[in-house]
């Protein structure tokens, strides 16, 4: 059997090119819900909070895809953003 054809590129995260670029304030970033990666957790209602939370944030002119691209790493912590 052969290995699939991967290369290191592919793997990655590519993020779009923002049209305006925007930062994420601090207090924005506290708002956000927090996932552990803890047995009991529930991921999806995590994801359901995030959603929510960040549709809340959304400046003027900028996707919603790239809020939660960049909002995301913001509401891991411990076993899950390792």
């Amino acid at each position: 059997m052969a290995a699939p054809d991967f290369t290191y590129e592919s793997l990655c995260i590519q993020y779009p090119e923002e049209d305006v670029p925007f930062v994420l304030k601090t207090g924005l970033i506290h708002l956000l819900p927090k996932f552990h990666g803890h047995a009991g957790e529930d991921p999806h209602k995590h994801l359901k909070e995030f959603h929510i939370v960040c549709s809340t944030m959304k400046p003027p002119d900028v996707q919603e895809d790239h809020i939660y691209l960049k909002a995301f790493p913001h509401s891991l912590e411990g076993v899950a953003k390792d």
